[in-house]
């Protein structure tokens, strides 16, 4: 797939004129019908870009949201009050997806035939399998301590570990999402140069190779803040 705004071909279910993937026929003005080529970032007017103005975006959303809201369609025909909820529909979509970096680049790369979180079992980056065990080490003492009703010193001691342990991750976390927005920078730049198909590929396999170190960083987090909560 290009990985460039595509320009979807065809044409107006009313009068037959060419268009080009608009929203509206540019001859009579109907409402078209979805074209299954017709990914998010096409359907809000942009490239398939992962820097994104956000003003920007809410910008087109909006603009689209008043002029294919079914109340315009009132008095329309049938079909064009459907294609109207459709749209609407696809709209909505679009932007909850592209308004957010990491749902912007797992859908990027889901339409690349990549990114399928969780299909399979996760497992610890190697470069984190040492302190994954220590991790889970310090889980089991507290989940144990907890159970035999163990005392507060040794208690606090394990919560503080832990604790120590979360903010750890958590900065793993942060440097990962540099690492993305470094890669999202790379890819709009291998946008802008039409760059081959090689070139695209190796960027979105370290996309995907970042989103699952994140996926699998964040489930740690989250297990760590549940047990901690527990002691609460």
């Amino acid at each position: 797939m290009n990985a460039s705004t595509v320009a979807i071909s065809t044409t107006c279910w009313s009068c037959g004129a060419a268009i080009a993937g608009e929203h509206f026929c540019p001859s009579c003005g109907k409402i078209q019908r979805l074209s299954r080529e017709t990914d998010y970032f096409t359907f809000l007017g942009l490239p398939q870009k992962l820097q994104i103005d956000t003003v920007d975006l809410e910008r087109r959303f909006h603009t689209l949201s008043w002029k294919l809201h079914p109340d315009n369609f009132v008095g329309a025909s049938e079909l064009e009050r459907e294609l109207s909820l459709e749209r609407s529909s696809q709209l909505n979509d679009a932007y909850r997806t592209l308004a957010d970096p990491i749902s912007r680049v797992e859908y990027l790369l889901g339409r690349e035939g990549m990114y399928k979180e969780g299909q399979q079992k996760q497992q610890a980056p190697p470069e984190l399998l040492e302190e994954v065990f220590e991790l889970n080490e310090s889980l089991d003492e507290l989940r144990s301590a907890r159970q035999a009703g163990g005392d507060a010193e040794e208690t606090a001691r394990l919560t503080k570990s832990l604790e120590s342990a979360e903010r750890n991750f958590q900065d793993k976390l942060a440097g990962v999402d540099a690492e993305l927005r470094k890669l999202f920078a790379a890819w709009d730049a291998a946008i802008d140069v039409q760059a081959d198909g090689v070139s695209r590929r190796k960027l979105t396999e370290q996309m995907n190779a970042a989103l699952n170190r994140r996926s699998y960083i964040r489930n740690l987090v989250a297990g760590v803040e549940r047990e901690l909560a527990e002691n609460i």
